[in-house]
């Protein structure tokens, strides 16, 4: 029996990873479809080794910004140079030990005489599938030094997409912390030395001021149970969005949010049409690019939804047909795909639509945390002045009492 290292899609399409026994390959992806799997990769490996720490496993892995500077650096190097000089330049330019033994694993493969992409698979955690049916795709058509630029083009502008959406929502989080921080000291210790002058009064205090010395009672007094709450709401949300059903039904909810659904919808459409164009320009089958794009989706939605436009496909279906039964797909990219595919312009077409929405999602984040800032200056500058004001209302009640 040999032992198989395979990579697969769930009927909720959740990526799921293992290693499974079979005589051949064909007897193991047999055993995997039984199971109601989506066979995405199924290579000959070993099983993992017991014991295998979890920091080394984690360390054994490329990031990816070291994957984007790796493809950058192997794209210029094949121009001029072979292959297995160019990997081991780029594994002495590496400043990183584990990156350079795994580049190294990958030039060691080169030198055993297999294929880029083969030598890849040495190092699946680090090259992801779709990266390696790309590299597979250049070596087949003659054009890897081509077909690396293009990746690393890919790699970069997703990197930059995530940097835009990080930088976004980095000051507004940071904001957020701060207003709460404010509050919360406020609260807990502000507010009860004050109010401790109004025990001896002798006089109902105002609602607003009861109000606010119940919540300081409770914060000052609860706080670490507060805390401790949340914690194991956490986790326990996380173990249920483990399971199929909920995650479905979250990832669901999600999309039909007013804003972040649509957010996450755009994402997710440009993603999709700028990965499936790098694909179709490197003369990889349509299919298998829509296959290996399955496991790159973290919504469940919409990696069933991409899954569904597989069999679609698969069955001799047009994509943009597929994508318009999806329903999940603005309509600018499902109308330019129609385009595409009736001009013989696929590549073009879905790298116009990808531009597009990416300046659509440039422009929504943009005028999204424009808002979201003053908002949560306002919202702190009313509880903040709440709070005053139920100090304030005490002093002038005494003042009246008190007056001529």
């Amino acid at each position: 029996m040999a032992d198989f290292r395979y990579l697969a899609i769930d009927p909720a399409g959740k990526e799921k990873r293992g290693h499974i026994s079979a005589e051949d390959r064909a007897a193991a992806e047999a055993k995997l479809v039984q199971r109601r799997l989506f066979v995405v990769e199924c290579t000959p490996g070993t099983a993992p080794i017991k014991g295998q720490s979890l920091l080394t496993l984690t360390r054994n892995r490329i990031s990816q910004r070291e994957l984007t500077l790796f493809t950058r650096q192997l794209a210029t190097l094949t121009e001029v140079t072979p292959l297995e000089e160019a990997l081991r330049t780029a594994s002495r330019q590496s400043e990183t030990a584990h990156v350079r033994t795994i580049i190294g694993n990958v030039h060691a493969g080169i030198v055993e005489g297999r294929r880029l992409a083969d030598a890849m698979a040495r190092e699946p955690k680090s090259f992801p599938a779709l990266y390696r049916a790309m590299v597979s795709a250049g070596e087949s058509s003659g054009s890897l030094p081509t077909i690396l630029t293009r990746l690393s083009a890919l790699l970069e502008r997703q990197a930059e997409v995530r940097g835009k959406l990080i930088s976004a929502l980095a000051y507004p989080v940071v904001l957020a912390l701060v207003a709460l921080s404010v509050i919360a000291a406020l609260m807990i210790w502000v507010v009860p030395k004050v109010v401790e002058q109004f025990d001896t009064v002798g006089q109902q205090l105002p609602l607003l001021t009861r109000i606010v010395i119940a919540l300081s009672s409770f914060a000052a007094n609860w706080w670490w149970a507060v805390l401790i709450a949340l914690g194991l709401v956490a986790a326990g949300g996380w173990a249920l969005l483990r399971k199929p059903g909920p995650r479905r039904a979250f990832d669901g909810w999600l999309l039909r949010l007013p804003l972040l659904g649509r957010l996450l919808r755009d994402l997710h459409a440009a993603r999709f049409a700028r990965t499936l164009s790098t694909m179709v320009a490197s003369r990889l089958p349509l299919i298998e690019g829509l296959r290996l794009t399955i496991p790159t989706i973290r919504n469940s939605v919409l990696a069933a939804a991409t899954a569904d436009i597989v069999e679609q496909v698969r069955g001799g279906g047009s994509l943009s047909a597929a994508m318009r039964s999806a329903n999940v797909f603005p309509p600018l990219l499902v109308y330019l795909a129609a385009s595409g595919e009736s001009a013989g312009q696929l590549d073009t077409m879905l790298e116009r639509a990808a531009d597009y929405l990416e300046r659509e999602f440039d422009r929504f984040t943009s005028t999204a945390m424009a808002l979201l800032e003053p908002l949560i200056i306002v919202i702190m500058g009313v509880i903040v002045a709440l709070i005053i004001l139920s100090i304030l209302l005490p002093i002038l009640q005494l003042q009246q009492m008190t007056g001529p």
